[in-house]
């Protein structure tokens, strides 16, 4: 009888060790350059670098938002800032009302260029190890940050008629105002050497002064914002029909006493002068009361003035959001496109309805009549989060691949 079952054989080969071993260095290689492709696509390694001749010893602009202009000392022209990620000797940097720019020096400080601002960089030079930096602080506010600082360098801010010199280790504030030559100088950490027709102070940590008309006033204890209560940061708000009143409130800073308070609502996180719906000065008391808001992003901030006159600077902005209680509308988005405008900046660019917020990293804009929106941000990452709402209280969020502009997923 035949066997109704099929027979297989094996038949065993000799295999040399060197054999085992190139295949095991083969397979190790393949994954290692498998995974290292990956890691290196995710920290933007194959993204074209941006093809610019950058001078000896400029400064860089690490980051910007909003409209940011410079004036080129050489030929005076005035461009906005997009791949022209440098600032030069005697170039002069200048912030609109929604604009703001970090620079780093070539000490390695970092200059923040506050909004409405205008600042004038005098020297950014390298000579036997030494590192010069000097800026002209001309309108507005620049924040300044120096850890520790080269040998030989020399960090000098010019406000109204006062030149101060960072020493290592320092954050400081300044604020100039043109019309009344006067200026002022906050120091939360470290200190500066303050000259002025030709004496020098040191002005230390927590620390106060105020220049006006050539005179430096005497050190105070610096005082801190005021501290925002109510409404919550991110509070949602639900407007039931004839809108939403709001109670603001707010407490002074620990060990502080205010004379007068300062309050700004805004829709706009930039607090625009036509995007204000309440600018009050020289208030006594802590608290607001505003009736009659329509759905909505709003933001609001406080600073005080000292009984000696000093005036702190703006707590960081609170936000909050006024919904109406229906919804169940669904929102959609088109036509994505991502422009990398240089470093870790990037354009966001797509269709939705007409009137909508759009957000991600912290940055917001509204989508125009034909739906369109354009909005700046700034991440690390390779992908980002894009929350689009409407009055209603409707949302859906999108994450985006920067690298391609495509929709990853909704949520």
């Amino acid at each position: 009888m035949e066997n109704k079952y099929r027979k297989f054989y094996v038949e065993w080969w000799n295999i040399r060790k060197s054999t085992v071993w190139t295949l095991i260095a083969g397979t190790v290689l393949i994954v290692s350059l498998v995974g290292g492709g990956i890691w290196a696509s995710r920290n933007n390694w194959f993204v074209p670098e941006q093809d610019l001749t950058i001078p000896k010893d400029a400064a860089r602009i690490v980051s910007f938002e909003g409209e940011v202009r410079i004036t080129r000392a050489a030929t005076r022209e005035t461009i906005l800032v997009t791949r022209e990620t440098y600032v030069g000797a005697g170039d002069t940097v200048q912030t609109q009302a929604d604009g703001r720019a970090i620079i780093q020096m070539i000490d390695g400080s970092v200059y923040s260029v506050r909004p409405n601002s205008t600042m004038v960089v005098k020297d950014t030079t390298s000579f036997f190890g030494g590192k010069n930096v000097r800026v002209a602080l001309d309108d507005g506010q620049l924040n300044v940050r120096t850890d520790e600082q080269p040998q030989d360098a020399k960090n000098i801010v010019e406000v109204a008629d006062t030149e101060n010199q960072l020493l290592p280790k320092t954050d400081a504030s300044f604020n100039a105002d043109p019309q009344a030559n006067s200026g002022e100088i906050r120091i939360s950490r470290g200190g500066v050497e303050t000259t002025i027709g030709g004496e020098k102070q040191i002005i230390g940590e927590n620390e106060f002064a105020s220049i006006k008309s050539g005179r430096l006033s005497q050190r105070e204890r610096l005082m801190a914002p005021p501290r925002p209560i109510s409404p919550n940061n991110s509070a949602q708000l639900v407007d039931r029909g004839g809108g939403v009143a709001v109670s603001f409130s707010w407490a002074d800073a620990e060990g502080a006493s205010a004379s007068n308070y300062h309050l700004q609502v805004s829709r706009s996180p930039t607090f625009a002068s036509d995007a204000l719906l309440v600018d009050r000065g020289n208030m006594s008391v802590r608290e607001f009361r505003l009736s009659s808001l329509s759905p909505g992003t709003y933001y609001w901030r406080v600073r005080a003035t000292a009984r000696s006159g000093q005036l702190t600077n703006w707590n960081e902005a609170w936000k909050f959001i006024v919904v109406r209680s229906v919804g169940g509308v669904t929102i959609d988005a088109s036509n994505w496109t991502v422009e990398r405008v240089g470093g870790n900046v990037y354009l966001i660019n797509g269709r939705t309805s007409p009137g909508m917020f759009v957000r991600s990293q912290g940055r917001e804009t509204l989508s125009g009549p034909d739906g369109l929106f354009k909005l700046q941000i700034s991440t690390p990452s390779i992908e980002t989060s894009v929350e689009i709402s409407d009055d209603r209280g409707n949302r859906t969020g999108f994450v985006i691949s920067l690298r391609t502009g495509t929709v990853l997923r909704r949520y």
